[in-house]
């Protein structure tokens, strides 16, 4: 296997990342949103935890987009 098509595999592999992260976001709200509806009374206290939620999933849909530029244009 050339270099150059292995660098392109592994950039489409850690692509597949920004995908989950994307499910963990919808996933994250899709929640809180059932949760809030069903105990509306709760649902202040909880919104802390929705946007740390929110940014651990984003960091890790961010952190594979790094790794896929650095092995195309680095690497």
């Amino acid at each position: 296997m050339d270099a150059e098509a292995a660098k392109f595999i592994g950039a489409g592999l850690a692509a597949v990342g920004l995908g989950l992260a994307a499910l963990g976001v919808g996933n994250v709200f899709a929640q809180f949103l059932s949760s809030a509806l069903r105990n509306p009374s709760a649902a202040d206290s909880q919104q802390g935890r929705l946007f740390i939620g929110f940014a651990a999933a984003e960091l890790l849909g961010l952190l594979a987009f790094v790794v896929a530029m650095i092995l195309l244009f680095v690497a």
